[in-house]
């Protein structure tokens, strides 16, 4: 009877081991998905890069379920891209796989509700996805990538992403926020590239209004980001030539997770994470101040300050435009000059760290220096104010304004970059009386 005993209870610990591998068993993980395999939402099966960084499959969230990437070794759910954002399934059955050269999202009745949208044109066998160590999520055949999530980013910019033009296929990458902290879905706020409007910059939208603009670049950070410090494990590169307009960034430590995301608040933020205290760290964050960093605050030809009472200034040489308006603190119609220039005996004013004023009416020459460009400008009877286009060794380049100075704002020392503007020789005398 004791070797019987003891049958049942080895049996019976078996059987309780087994129960409880099967009830705990680790999500089956690969890298790569081949056109013979698929992910399911039942299966617990993800992709993992190589590294172990990154990891997508599904998840859910107010009742939806979503295809989508997160990072696989930090605690809690950070998601940083999202497939079917605005197309989610309604319940626990969806399917991932590669159909006809294309990555379909199948969901319960075997409707796609989301794809790659490739063309079978040029496609060569065999066609695979993987995601790779960077959180890049591709299609590729034997002769390169057929698509790549970097190209399509939801919120978040991880490093090696290009936010901007690809002026090559007319593609232009940018950000949209999440409807709220537990809805992926498209949000109020657009984080977008703007080459259309002079020089290049990145302007927030709420919806279809502006609300806010970086300044353009000026060899280190945008000029209306100052927070934007050099760091030690960080490098910065925008690049504008013929073939693309894009911003990037690189980590040059590998231990360390960084990334850009604008929120469902509208805010852009650079968060890094911080092991010691298991917490994403704020860099910084853009809008900085609901003072200063409101699009148009103080109004054409004014610049705001946060180290003045009132917040709005009139550039030096300008008055208001209605002073009624500005005495009950609406500054909202800003100011205008003292003087018309006319084209003969002007001079400049020097206005120090400031972020530049809105590029729709600027043109660039990045061939000559400041002193150059002062007598551009001069020559140019248009021309309202010029500042250095890269301000990185003394300064180079020239930009050039030839309508009005809108949203403008001071900062403190060290922070933005001198701004040169035109004014007439009485409005220069009384200026220096």
């Amino acid at each position: 009877m004791k070797g019987v005993r003891n049958i049942y209870h080895h049996s019976y610990t078996f059987l309780l081991v087994f129960f409880v591998m099967i009830l705990f068993r680790p999500a089956f993980s690969l890298s790569t998905l081949s056109s013979t395999e698929s992910l399911t939402i039942s299966s617990n099966r993800t992709l993992v890069s190589p590294g172990n960084i990154f990891e997508l499959g599904f998840f859910r969230t107010n009742s939806r379920w979503y295809l989508g990437m997160w990072y696989k070794k930090l605690s809690g759910r950070t998601y940083v891209w999202v497939a079917n954002r605005d197309n989610p399934l309604s319940n626990s059955i969806g399917t991932l796989k590669i159909s006809n050269m294309n990555l379909v999202l199948l969901d319960h009745s075997n409707k796609s509700v989301w794809s790659t949208n490739l063309t079978r044109e040029n496609v060569r066998s065999p066609v695979v996805a993987e995601l790779l160590a960077n959180g890049n999520f591709v299609v590729r055949d034997p002769s390169g990538f057929l698509w790549q999530s970097f190209d399509y980013p939801t919120d978040t910019l991880l490093p090696e992403m290009k936010l901007g033009y690809d002026l090559k296929t007319g593609l232009n990458r940018f950000l949209v926020s999440w409807r709220s902290s537990d809805d992926p879905s498209s949000g109020d706020f657009s984080y977008k590239l703007d080459i259309q409007r002079g020089l290049p910059e990145f302007y927030t939208f709420k919806d279809n209004t502006l609300v806010h603009r970086t300044g353009p670049w000026n060899g280190i950070r945008f000029s209306g980001i100052p927070e934007e410090q050099q760091l030690s494990y960080m490098v910065y590169n925008f690049t504008e030539n013929s073939e693309e307009v894009a911003y990037t960034f690189l980590v040059t430590n590998n231990s360390i997770y960084s990334r850009l995301t604008i929120n469902f608040s509208g805010f852009f933020e650079r968060l890094t994470w911080t092991p010691s205290l298991v917490i994403w760290n704020p860099i910084w964050s853009s809008p900085a101040s609901f003072q200063c960093d409101p699009y148009m605050i103080c109004g054409p030809g004014s610049y705001c300050d946060v180290n003045t009472l009132p917040l709005c200034n009139c550039i030096q040489g300008f008055k208001p435009l209605n002073v009624q308006e500005w005495d009950m603190r609406d500054r909202s119609s800003g100011c205008i000059r003292r003087t018309r220039l006319s084209c003969r005996g002007d001079g400049f004013t020097r206005m120090k760290n400031m972020k530049l004023p809105e590029t729709t009416m600027a043109t660039v020459d990045r061939s000559i220096g400041v002193k150059e460009c002062e007598k551009k400008c001069l020559s140019d009877c248009n021309c309202t104010a010029f500042a250095n286009a890269d301000i990185r060794d003394g300064g180079t380049g020239c930009v050039i304004w030839t309508g009005r100075l809108d949203d403008m704002r001071n900062y403190v020392a060290d922070h933005g970059q001198d701004l040169y503007v035109r004014l007439a020789p009485a409005d220069l005398v009384s200026s220096f009386s």
